[in-house]
């Protein structure tokens, strides 16, 4: 939330999410690693305003959109070595390696990893025994839904290795939203018989005439809402498309995954535009300007000890993480190493 302008519009203030969120897990990372921890764990952030739904995401907890008119749309990407070309040919490029385990006599098993920690994931928070080259940047998409609303099912890996998308929805339709979480979670567990990472999370988006009124039984309540997500014969899953899209009932405002921060963050204005102090964009801590710390770059600034960039302000150690999570270690080390 401190990444985001302060007194500007709703409008513009959702145009601004998707960057604040960058910022806000870079930092979440950061902080984790300074406590010392080596563990990580994956993330899905899911922020609501209104019928627009922006989603942020780290690993393969995932988060799908029901649609009151039977669409199943996927919000977020599985960022697994074993499924993902692209994000395996970014870890290899900044110095690390992929592969499966290697038993003795030379077998490999099991899904393909990252060595050297062994995380059969590109981006996660913390993890630091595995590389700079898990990020934490997430994967974001914002959507708008149609009046008549939607549900969301939010779970972590151990409901997707044994519910399909298709399946946890099915399995929520007809039910309130507490007692469907817990039926998807049993129904994993039912599935695949191993309760790791098996946890879930239901939220309905219902439309204002939908809303529960005090003159309503707890029993109507329950038709209202069994009304709104009844069980449907038939589902249809929205591919990930372009911005601005348009996909049946849900609008497409905005998607982007690039694990490039220069992508995410954007440029910034020129630095004479700008006043002192300066403020990182990532942990929002303001920064008296000095010549050893600062170089203009065509219109960006940065660390003088590391490679020059076109992003936005950032201060030494925020510098640093970003070179790092790129492979240009050289010099540079990460303030928490």
């Amino acid at each position: 939330m401190s990444a985001l302008p302060p007194d500007i519009g709703r409008d513009d203030w959702l145009q601004a999410l998707p960057r604040a969120l960058v910022a806000g897990f870079v930092k979440a990372d950061i902080d984790f690693q300074r406590k010392g921890e080596v563990s990580g764990t994956t993330a899905t952030l899911v922020v609501i305003d209104g019928f627009t739904v922006t989603v942020a995401s780290v690993g393969d907890s995932r988060c799908i959109l029901d649609t009151q008119g039977g669409e199943l749309q996927l919000l977020t990407v599985d960022h697994r070595l074993e499924e993902n070309a692209e994000e395996r040919e970014r870890v290899t490029a900044s110095g690390g390696e992929v592969g499966r385990l290697n038993l003795f006599g030379g077998q490999e098993v099991g899904p393909l990893r990252c060595w050297p920690g062994g995380l059969c994931l590109s981006r996660s928070i913390g993890d630091m025994d595995v590389g700079e080259y898990i990020v934490p940047i997430p994967h974001v998409k914002q959507v708008k839904l149609s009046n008549a609303g939607g549900r969301l099912i939010i779970a972590s890996d151990g409901i997707w290795d044994a519910l399909s998308n298709e399946a946890a929805a099915k399995a929520c339709r007809g039910l309130p939203a507490e007692l469907a979480a817990k039926l998807v979670v049993k129904q994993a567990l039912k599935t695949s018989g191993l309760k790791d990472d098996t946890t879930c999370v239901v939220v309905d988006i219902i439309p204002s005439d939908h809303l529960t009124s005090p003159q309503l039984s707890p029993k109507k309540n329950h038709n209202k809402l069994k009304s709104l997500f009844r069980r449907r014969s038939h589902s249809s899953v929205g591919k990930l498309g372009g911005k601005s899209a348009s996909i049946g009932s849900v609008e497409e405002l905005f998607e982007e995954g690039s694990a490039m921060l220069e992508e995410r963050l954007g440029r910034n204005l020129s630095l004479k535009a700008v006043s002192a102090p300066f403020r990182c964009a990532i942990c929002q801590v303001d920064q008296e300007p000095f010549e050893d710390l600062m170089r203009d770059n065509g219109g960006g600034y940065c660390s003088s000890p590391c490679a020059p960039w076109g992003g936005p302000y950032l201060c030494l150690d925020c510098r640093k993480k970003k070179d790092a999570m790129e492979g240009k270690r050289s010099s540079c080390s990460t303030a928490c190493r």
